[in-house]
């Protein structure tokens, strides 16, 4: 249960890929032979899936080798077109670290980076995102959904601001495309970043969505080398992951509500579970959230405790995959204007397409009891704390 961090590979995902892995095995680039034509067909055919899922136009999707590398070849391919003309981005405090990092990175270039509030369902501030644009104001980069409370942000009236205003907006939507409905036509977005591990696709691929037109968006390279992907990401395209990622967000788009009514059904049986069993509160929206997910404090349980209590029997984890080695609290929890003590408390469960609902009751069952052992092992000691 926690396929925030990545999801299994789905079997006819796996069966699409194969003939690339074995006979169809072309350089997509070396189009004067079959087997190379046959290669480009086969990544033009995946572009075409996953601008289908998006609303978007196949010439609009560059291949990246996941979200995080989206992330980058969005905001430092803005930063380097546009910094004669304004040195200022404007993000959240809860964004993934894939967008924090780099902005960081800007910030020691010289540029300036204003991090609007949420509040604690993790909703941005709007009226504050607004204010804080001004002339210089190159993007925004705001995420759709968050990676470890599930949040949906208003993407919409970002879109609207953004608009208004003639700046540039850029999403990380690696959580949410494959899982909740996504449209960067009406919702305004003019960048977004996409993994496909986190949709029963391949690890190492992904992909960035640029606006073609009103406005076309113009960024530049990363990657220099053999001018693939219209110069902005050179490199030779790996393409049975390419073909794996059209395939699974080909898989989403017609399965996804059905999918998102079992997650939603099975997140909310857990979370009115945990609360009348061991006290926990929920972290995040509670409606406003993908239906896969949930994020749970447990008064007086340690987090990374609870999960070691239960790791043979329900996988799970405190914050992102990508910050799980540090002893930091959750930034994201932390940002929800919470204490140390409710960042370093809280669990994320991740639900997916392959659990089934007798693991769901398991869960509920193994982490409940895990909760009431850590409970009994700290009361002794909460005492003999007082009494010194």
């Amino acid at each position: 249960m926690d396929n925030h961090a990545t999801t299994p590979l789905d079997p006819r995902v796996l069966e699409a890929m194969m003939p690339y892995l074995t006979l169809d095995f072309g350089n997509p680039a070396s189009t004067d032979h079959l087997y190379g034509a046959k290669a480009a067909d086969a990544v033009e055919k995946s572009r075409e899936q996953l601008a289908k899922t998006i609303n978007a136009s196949a010439h609009e999707i560059i291949i990246t080798s996941g979200a995080t590398e989206a992330d980058n070849l969005a905001i430092q391919g803005i930063a380097r077109v546009r910094s004669a003309e304004g040195r200022h981005m404007i993000t959240s405090t809860t964004e993934h670290k894939a967008v924090l990092d780099p902005l960081h990175h800007l910030e020691g270039q010289g540029w300036l980076v204003t991090r609007v509030p949420v509040d604690s369902q993790g909703i941005i501030d709007l009226d504050k995102l607004e204010s804080s644009i001004t002339s210089d104001t190159s993007l925004i980069s705001v995420m759709f959904a968050n990676n470890e409370i599930g949040t949906i942000a208003p993407v919409g009236e970002i879109g609207k601001i953004a608009k208004e205003h003639e700046i540039l907006f850029h999403t990380d939507a690696a959580q949410a495309v494959g899982h909740i409905p996504v449209d960067v036509q009406a919702l305004g977005i003019d960048l977004m970043s996409i993994s496909a591990h986190k949709a029963y696709g391949p690890k190492g691929i992904g992909a960035l969505y640029i606006r073609g037109h009103k406005p076309r968006v113009q960024l530049a390279p990363m990657l220099l080398g053999g001018g693939q992907e219209r110069g902005l990401r050179s490199g030779t395209l790996n393409v049975p992951a390419i073909v794996g990622m059209g395939e699974a967000l080909q898989i989403a788009r017609r399965e996804m509500h059905q999918e998102a009514a079992r997650l939603t059904n099975w997140t909310l049986k857990m979370r009115r579970s945990f609360e009348a069993l061991v006290g926990a509160e929920l972290n995040g929206h509670p409606s406003q959230r993908l239906p896969h997910n949930l994020n749970m404090y447990f008064p007086r349980v340690e987090s990374k405790a609870l999960i070691q209590s239960v790791r043979s029997e329900v996988a799970i984890s405190a914050s992102s995959a990508c910050t799980t080695d540090e002893v930091e609290p959750s930034h994201v929890i932390l940002g929800l204007g919470f204490t140390p003590s409710r960042a370093h408390n809280s669990v994320r469960f991740g639900l997916g397409r392959f659990n089934t609902s007798e693991e769901v009751d398991f869960a509920i069952e193994a982490v409940s009891k895990g909760v009431g052992r850590l409970l009994t092992i700290s009361a002794p000691r909460e005492v003999s704390q007082r009494v010194a």
